[in-house]
């Protein structure tokens, strides 16, 4: 009699992962980066608390003293009666001061660098690059969700800081969206976010550690612009305006006030500055990642 042949019990069909699963999956690892609520939280308030302190100074100041009178250099006209100088006033500047927003710049970088030199540290990325082989995917799923989620902090930081230091400067000059220059530069303080996330991403995969990521970025998007200010070589100045901060400095510059730099760039090259920073960042880091070992 012949034994009863045994059942084999097969294995589902394994299911590839999909880029929505993908995104899923980045998604979570980036709101457990206990990075991420500082980033968005209190960093947030920080750069907004820096405008709106800038605004009311500014605001007291022309309170106490005259409003800037007109002619090519107000700044040296100085009243008799308060003995206050007038000064040249930027109402759009006011909102996009330099360092606060240099300290977003900074803030959004290193949220992108963690989202991949937090995955090496922890040695997670072995464990997803051997369920998804395919690492450019898991890189670009990456990229999507860093640049959503600093393209909306971006822009509350943005219209936040807009919106309220024109409120304190209502009734010395303050602007409001439809004024020229006012939603350019909203705009493109908006997409500086994400612009340094990407360019984080790419440091992060170059250095794979967060203090040298950080390290690297600050380098990169404060340090080397500084070797490039000045007029007195037109090269020099040409090749800082290739850089993000130069870029964004051209484009929240009120168009009403005069340009006093001796080569200026053109809107058109600030914004194309800033949508090549943000490929390039994309670039090197699907480049680092698919060619390196883990």
């Amino acid at each position: 009699m012949n034994a009863p042949a045994s059942v084999r019990h097969l294995a589902p069909p394994e299911v590839p992962a999909r880029f929505r699963h993908l995104l899923r999956s980045e998604w979570i690892k980036l709101r457990s980066l206990r990075s991420t609520p500082y980033v968005l939280g209190p960093g947030g308030l920080v750069v907004t608390g820096i405008c709106v302190n800038a605004a009311r100074s500014n605001a007291d100041r022309l309170d106490r003293g005259p409003r800037p009178g007109p002619g090519p250099d107000p700044g040296a006209a100085a009243d008799a009666d308060s003995g206050l100088p007038a000064f040249a006033f930027d109402a759009l500047g006011t909102a996009f001061v330099d360092p606060a927003w240099q300290l977003l710049m900074v803030l959004a970088a290193c949220l992108g660098a963690a989202a991949l030199s937090g995955e090496y540290a922890t040695g997670l990325a072995r464990t997803t690059f051997a369920a998804v082989p395919d690492r450019r995917s898991v890189v670009a799923a990456k990229a999507v969700v860093v640049t959503a989620v600093l393209l909306v902090f971006g822009a509350c930081v943005a219209l936040t800081s807009f919106a309220a230091t024109q409120a304190l400067l209502r009734d010395h000059g303050g602007l409001s969206l439809s004024d020229p220059g006012a939603a350019r530069a909203v705009v493109a303080s908006a997409l500086l976010a994400p612009v340094c996330g990407l360019v984080g991403m790419a440091a992060g995969a170059l250095v794979r550690h967060a203090a040298g990521a950080a390290v690297t970025v600050i380098g990169v998007l404060l340090l080397l612009p500084a070797l490039f200010q000045g007029d007195t070589y037109r090269w020099v100045r040409e090749t800082g305006h290739l850089l993000p901060l130069d870029a964004w400095a051209t484009l929240v510059h009120d168009p009403a006030l005069p340009v006093t730099e001796k080569y200026p760039a053109t809107a058109a090259e600030a914004w194309t500055v800033l949508g090549a920073w943000g490929v390039l960042g994309l670039a090197v880091a699907m480049a680092a990642v698919h060619h390196r070992d883990v």
